[in-house]
């Protein structure tokens, strides 16, 4: 049988051929990551793929086996939320938060490769998220915000090291 590492837990693949974003909500109860259009072009299933942004809608169970995913129920940490979620909060970056799990999990794929993106690089990022509430704006500011916090905290920990 196939393994997954999801949110830092080994879990068994039992049916490979089983689309992701299925198995995440209703074999594991992971239900932050939503079902939007079904067809990878919203963005409400995203989910991190060895910390790359990837379309749970559109990838078998199988083809992630031996990967290590994060959802968005794996981010926060010891009670305390990812920066970027809690950009997210601090920036009123959501109305109705349907699109908001898949939003979050592509900023922490773009911080990931790119510690400071600059605004173009933000919202190439985010250009294939949708949000029918039509928060961008926030959205990016958020983003911004969490790039801002990463920044503030490498230049802490150098600090602390000299």
């Amino acid at each position: 049988m196939l393994s997954i590492r999801v949110n830092g837990e080994e879990r068994q693949v039992p049916t490979p051929e089983r689309n992701l974003l299925s198995y995440l909500r209703f074999d594991l109860g992971l239900t932050g990551t939503k079902y939007g259009c079904g067809e990878g072009l919203c963005g409400a299933c995203t989910i991190l793929l060895d910390g790359q942004p990837l379309r749970a809608c559109m990838t078998t169970a199988g083809s992630a086996a031996g990967g290590s995913l994060t959802t968005i129920e794996g981010l926060a940490s010891d009670a305390t939320l990812h920066p970027v979620q809690q950009a997210f909060v601090d920036e009123s970056a959501m109305q109705c938060g349907y699109c908001i799990p898949g939003f979050i999990m592509t900023a922490v794929g773009l911080l990931s490769r790119e510690a400071q993106p600059n605004t173009s690089q933000i919202r190439e990022a985010l250009a294939e998220n949708m949000c029918r509430c039509g928060t961008y704006q926030r959205i990016q500011q958020a983003v911004e915000r969490a790039a801002g916090v990463q920044r503030n905290d490498a230049h802490e920990r150098h600090d602390s090291h000299n």
